[in-house]
């Protein structure tokens, strides 16, 4: 009897293992994989790609004349590498354009000091140089307007901050650690209900109802110049926007951030009874010729007869704030993509399916590019429309969380891809990347495709110093990390590979009507 049970259980065996799905048992071109590793390492481009990219074409702004060269030295790359069908293809409308053409703020008194300081992003011009008293407004309410009206014209006003500074404690940069990847498998199950009581979020709304409320009133005063605290330590100045890059034209009020440190000196100087006057200017030219937004496209064709039809896809956005030079948000990203192709194409694959490189515009408004192209060419998320890419697209892959190493992948909740990954990952674990995550990961390009059922991927990337440079005047040349986006190119260069080589496109999670 007990023959025959070990028979009988043997049988099973064997049939549940040519019954299992086919991405159990993925296959690896080891032999590619050495090519790509030697081609990325021997031969790499990040250096002058990054050069380029951030020294030469500088704040690469939504809208802004440096986005439109950028897009054209990107697309001229492609045309010089070989590559096929590259274009600078329009998604829709993004809105106007803004370049700032000149930038100056110092303390005058009660003694000369240089102040760290930048315009914020589609705000009007000064008309020229002022000089005034800084005026520290106190308004906890409408009923504090009526103490200034009449009195503020033509004057630099500051309201004061609730930012502090704080010292530095823990290391400006760092890896993850096998403690930190290994939680990042971890998957959480359920919330902790709701992250802000309803009396908070009520408070949260009346505060924004007033800053709007504040905001037009400025504009009817007409002031000459806000000036307002950034977070950041060290001279750091985190940028945002202070006017629209809508067609309607609206009137902004001219508005620098300055350094929190440079900011705090003031307001405490005027809190204590002692005159601060400023002189400061900005210029800014907007750009009305063309309110379109692009994407810059090119491609690697398919071979295989039936398969060339289908896509991979890997990409990065192209736009950054506009006082540094978008260094690692996100000019390592598309250095590394760059490089990934770059790769591919110098070895002279011949991928089954097609391959293509897709540069975003716009991805600090709110992901424009990628969901411009996905509303495009893929589906609208709102209506569950299929178009014609829907079908044909394997995977998108994204690399925007700086310029450190990639440590692993977030698969997006995709159970089915594990065994995937973990084989395509094994060639790569001496280089640090191991970490396979079931994990979502938000904020960027690939949640665009994600958002309509076609796999879109981020990789997990050490940290080193992004959360404190990125959309900064720091986020510059020197701070990326050279040697690890070289090892970011050939991973993806090799994602991308395995991907486009497979018979079958990788499984997809649910999604229809």
């Amino acid at each position: 009897m007990m023959k025959y049970k070990y028979q009988f259980s043997l049988i099973l065996f064997v049939a549940f293992l040519f019954s299992a799905p086919a991405y159990s048992q993925e296959n690896t071109d080891l032999e590619m994989i050495y090519k790509i590793k030697t081609e990325g390492i021997r031969n790499s481009q990040i250096q002058d790609l990054a050069y380029n990219l951030t020294d030469l074409m500088g704040p690469r702004l939504s809208g802004s004349t440096n986005l439109r060269r950028a897009r054209q030295w990107t697309a001229d790359k492609f045309t010089e590498w070989g590559l096929s069908n590259v274009k600078i293809d329009t998604y829709g409308e993004f809105g106007r354009g803004w370049d700032v053409k000149k930038s100056y703020i110092a303390m005058k008194d009660p003694y000369y000091a240089p102040l760290i300081g930048y315009p914020k992003a589609w705000t009007d011009g000064t008309g020229g140089l002022i000089n005034s008293e800084v005026i520290l407004l106190d308004i906890q309410s409408e009923a504090d307007f009526e103490k200034y009206k009449g009195t503020l014209n033509g004057k630099v006003i500051m309201l004061p901050t609730t930012l502090s500074t704080s010292p530095a404690f823990e290391p400006e940069a760092r890896r993850l650690t096998e403690e930190d990847l290994s939680n990042r498998k971890e998957v959480s199950i359920g919330g902790g209900g709701a992250r802000y009581s309803p009396a908070q979020l009520q408070q949260m709304r009346d505060q924004r109802a007033l800053d709007q409320k504040v905001n037009d009133f400025l504009l009817e005063e007409g002031i000459a110049l806000r000036i307002s605290g950034t977070r950041g330590n060290f001279g750091t100045v985190f940028h945002t926007r202070a006017g629209s890059y809508s067609t309607a034209k609206n009137k902004t009020i001219p508005e620098m951030e300055i350094a929190l440190e440079h900011f705090g000196r003031i307001e405490r100087l005027l809190k204590n009874g002692q005159t601060v006057t400023v002189d400061a200017e900005i210029e800014v030219e907007w750009l009305d010729d063309d309110y379109k937004g692009y994407n810059v496209l090119a491609e690697i064709p398919g071979t295989d007869k039936t398969l060339k039809p289908e896509l991979v896809l890997l990409g990065a956005h192209l736009d950054s704030w506009h006082a540094g030079t978008g260094a690692n948000d996100n000019a390592a990203g598309v250095v590394v993509m760059m490089e990934a192709i770059r790769i591919l194409k110098t070895l002279g694959v011949q991928p089954k399916r097609t391959i293509r490189i897709a540069l975003w515009g716009e991805e600090e408004q709110g992901l424009y590019g990628s969901r411009g192209y996905v509303q495009k060419y893929v589906a609208d998320r709102q209506t569950f429309d299929k178009k014609g890419e829907w079908d044909k697209i394997s995977a998108y892959y994204n690399v925007d969380n700086g310029s450190g190493k990639i440590r692993g992948i977030y698969l997006e909740g995709n159970d089915q891809l594990v065994p995937i990954f973990e084989k395509w990952f094994e060639p790569f674990h001496e280089m640090g990347a191991k970490t396979i995550t079931r994990r979502n990961t938000g904020s960027t390009d690939h949640v665009a495709f994600d958002a309509v059922g076609v796999p879109g991927f981020q990789f997990i990337q050490d940290p080193i110093d992004y959360g404190r440079g990125y959309h900064t005047n720091m986020d510059l040349y020197e701070r990326m990390q050279q040697g690890d986006m070289t090892q970011a190119a050939i991973i993806v260069a090799a994602m991308v590979y395995n991907t486009a080589q497979r018979d079958q496109k990788l499984p997809r999670k649910p999604w229809d009507k």
